[in-house]
């Protein structure tokens, strides 16, 4: 096992590590990977015998501990203890009534406090002043509910060890519309959500020929009122641009590649969006360091060992959704209907400086789509051998992949954040490139501050023999290497993330997404995710 970073054991002892009544750490970092091993390894005695669970413990052991491969933080956490939730993503429905949306904030409060974060559509909830005739009454709309959720997500500690994420999405043709669109701008109004637009094809078409739009009754769907789309589209531009909220979630694309359309209609994703779900579906999440694979001495990217390793990840997440428990009933039937799991990356910005190749470049696009077509390749061979050996997922027949392809799992790629746990792995978080070359990380532990040189640039400069003392003050003081007099192909290759043009961001964001069955979740400007997983 490689030694972890100063700042990679901090994290786990404060969020991972077991800990007595006392609060003393009682677990090694080799003793978390061997725990969380040995428990997702024991799937295996449902479909093989002990010899070869006790294989597979061991590979999953080494790319752990090795830091090629980690799952999602609620693995990390809980397996192998009483709670015992693995899966970091859930989406719950809100039906129109005060029943049910209050047993889904229960089961909310449940799966937050085991480490999970929660997705809801809010649309079907009547608009502020509906009048309610088996009370009497006037409906407060989705809104005033979304802050009651707000409220108890703020008073839950996720497993005790990590703030709640909620995402809350309304449609565009909602009455309350215009109000969700500008709630956010309110400093510490629902500060425990990510808030999206659920747009349709039909609204951007609307705007474009600068047509009117209507909004209709979430029950009755009769025209409530109407508005001019270009208006509706401006505030919703001026909002994200001021606050970085609302985000889009594009339905109609969405669930053109839902690869379960006979299960149902998929209305919302995740809290950082990577991960579109059914109500009630939960997903379990893992990320390879793809900088891993690069030995800089010989220049060379190691296919082979990456082949392994996805293999190995993608067999660890399924046997993940056998040995989980699941909190209420509803989630089981979904996740083990439709066995989703979601493998991305992590490292990409590092792997670049590694390779050589600067972020905003050709170079740097052209590899990202031949390696997330790899993995993509790769996922799909693995899910495929899966389900020679245990079978297919049980919806499988309501697939787009019946009956031509038998699948283990109906989605295998996305790709996360990868907040805390590429902290852990020791190196860049998901596709982003680095925020900044020396970084204090505030609030990813309680009231601790995390500071972190990038160790390429630093290697970089002295195998050029270019290395300054005057050159590290100016990169732990500002963090960048813009304002030195180094070469401009230099300052390139080292460029920070505010120092490249949005457009580069999203080129990447293409590349990786063209190969990813689920979603990317990307920082691009100033809109930004809650860093998870």
């Amino acid at each position: 096992m490689p030694q972890l970073s100063p700042n990679a054991l901090r994290v786990l002892e404060s969020r991972y590590l077991l800990k007595n009544s006392e609060g003393e750490v009682t677990e090694t970092p080799q003793q978390l990977f061997k725990r969380v091993a040995s428990h997702i390894a024991k799937a295996e005695l449902s479909y093989s015998s002990k010899d070869t669970a006790q294989k597979w413990e061991e590979i999953f052991y080494t790319i752990m501990s090795e830091l090629y491969f980690l799952p999602n933080s609620p693995t990390l956490m809980n397996a192998g203890l009483p709670l015992n939730q693995l899966s970091a993503c859930f989406v719950l429905p809100v039906e129109d009534s005060i029943e049910e949306i209050f047993t889904t904030l229960k089961n909310t409060a449940l799966i937050q406090q085991s480490g999970g974060g929660t997705g809801f559509n809010f649309s079907k909830l009547r608009h502020n002043g509906d009048f309610i005739q088996t009370t009497s009454s006037y409906s407060s709309g989705p809104i005033s509910f979304m802050k009651i959720y707000d409220a108890a997500t703020g008073n839950i500690k996720q497993g005790g060890k990590r703030r709640g994420a909620n995402m809350g999405i309304l449609n565009v043709d909602h009455p309350d519309i215009e109000e969700f669109i500008t709630v956010k701008s309110e400093e510490g109004v629902l500060s425990n959500f990510n808030i999206s637009v659920g747009m349709y094809d039909a609204f951007m078409k609307a705007v474009e020929d600068d047509a009117e739009w209507e909004l209709k009754h979430p029950n009755t769907r009769e025209v409530v009122r109407t508005v001019k789309a270009k208006v509706l589209w401006d505030r919703i531009v001026s909002n994200a641009w001021s606050s970085g909220d609302p985000g889009l979630v594009f339905l109609d694309t969405i669930n053109a590649d839902n690869p379960t359309p006979l299960v149902g209609q998929i209305q919302c994703t995740n809290p950082c969006g990577e991960v579109p779900l059914l109500p009630y579906e939960a997903c379990n999440l893992g990320s390879i360091d793809v900088a891993k694979f690069f030995n800089v001495t010989e220049r060379k990217f190691d296919w082979e060992k990456l082949t392994e390793v996805i293999h190995a990840a993608v067999r660890f997440l399924d046997n993940v959704i056998d040995m989980n428990n699941y909190i209420i009933p509803e989630i089981k039937q979904m996740v083990k209907g439709n066995r989703k799991i979601g493998l991305g990356v992590m490292g990409w910005a590092d792997l670049l400086m590694k390779m050589e190749i600067p972020y905003a470049s050709q170079e740097a696009l052209q590899f990202a789509e031949k390696l997330m077509l790899y993995i993509e390749t790769e996922c799909d061979n693995a899910s495929e051998q899966l389900a020679k050996e245990r079978g297919v997922f049980a919806n499988w027949e309501k697939s787009v992949y019946y009956p031509n392809r038998k699948m283990r799992n109906a989605t295998r790629t996305s790709i996360a954040p990868t907040g805390t746990i590429s902290i852990i792995a020791d190196t860049s978080s998901s596709i982003e490139p680095n925020f900044a070359l020396a970084i204090r990380r505030e609030n990813v532990l309680n009231n601790e501050s995390l500071f972190d040189i990038n160790e390429h640039v630093i290697r970089y400069l002295k195998a050029k023999g270019l290395f300054t003392e005057e050159i590290l003050n100016e990169i732990t003081k500002h963090g960048t290497i813009a304002n030195t007099d180094l070469p401009n192909e230099i300052k390139d290759l080292f460029r920070i993330s505010l120092e490249i043009a949005p457009e580069w961001h999203i080129r990447h964001q293409v590349a990786f997404q063209r190969y990813t069955d689920n979603a990317v979740s990307k920082k691009i400007g100033r809109a930004s995710c809650r860093e998870r997983v």
